[in-house]
């Protein structure tokens, strides 16, 4: 009886997870008639795929989505990069500094990131970089560093020093211990933080309006704004059918990373 109630609990939950994607697929797949009924239907009593093929005609939804991915995997491999040594050295190393620093993350994670968009415009515009997409994946690196490092170092302290100093004792170098000793056990902290910058800059929008304004370079966020007319009426139909294509990379790199997870977490175990 407690296995099936466990069961339940489970199914439940994921019912709850998959009702924003489930409604989604609904919706991008009925009539403007019945999307407009007062009384609101599960299943489309008369499937259509115009809603897709609008969305297509309508706006640029592959080359925004193109963008949009090499923003996100390379804002992903940039916080990666950046904050991996950073939070080895918070971790490892103890000093007035280092405690410093870990006070700044937490502290400038309390501040609306709104409040830096002034600064980051006028040092992208000093740099040249407004309305680019390597101005917005600096962005995107710049407000997700500070959690993807704050990430990182509680996933380096949770390594025990002994293994450094047991591979110290057969003759390893630093940095040869950290490659073939730390690393591998880090690499479940890492996919972590690539899923969690990838899905953050594959979502972001705010800072894609203030940094974008030409639409040759608009990111898929910005795209999907577009259904909505200057009236305020928004296109559901094509809206849904859009939003409904857009989830399909993060899900995607979702489920590789997955993968990726799995094995990182199995051959940590096997390192340890």
């Amino acid at each position: 009886m407690r296995r099936l109630l466990q069961y339940l609990a489970l199914l439940g939950y994921v019912v709850f997870l998959a009702f924003p994607l489930l409604w989604l697929l609904s919706t991008a797949l009925k009539t403007p008639h019945e999307m407009a009924s007062l009384t609101p239907t599960w299943i489309p009593r008369h499937p259509v795929l115009t809603n897709f093929t609008d969305a297509f005609s309508e706006q640029d939804i592959v080359g925004s989505a193109a963008r949009s991915l090499g923003v996100a995997v390379a804002s992903a491999v940039l916080t990666v990069v950046l904050a991996l040594p950073a939070a080895y050295a918070m971790a490892r190393y103890r000093s007035l500094v280092n405690r410093f620093a870990v006070g700044w993350v937490l502290v400038s994670q309390v501040f609306p990131f709104i409040l830096i968009i002034i600064p980051l415009f006028m040092v992208l515009r000093s740099l040249d970089l407004v309305n680019t997409l390597p101005g917005l994946t600096i962005v995107h690196v710049t407000f997700t560093l500070p959690f993807a490092l704050w990430m990182l170092q509680g996933y380096v302290r949770a390594v025990p020093r002994e293994l450094e100093e047991a591979a110290a004792v057969d003759g390893a170098g630093r940095v040869r211990s950290i490659v073939n000793v730390v690393a591998p056990l880090l690499a479940p902290g890492v996919v972590a933080t690539l899923l969690f910058a990838f899905i953050s800059s594959w979502n972001e929008f705010l800072f894609a309006l203030v940094v974008l304004k030409d639409p040759d370079v608009a990111t898929l966020p910005l795209t999907l704004v577009k259904f909505t007319g200057a009236e305020g009426v928004v296109r559901l139909g094509p809206l849904a059918a859009a939003s409904l294509l857009a989830t399909i990379p993060s899900l995607a790199f979702f489920a590789i990373i997955q993968r990726r997870l799995r094995s990182g977490l199995m051959a940590g175990a096997v390192k340890g």
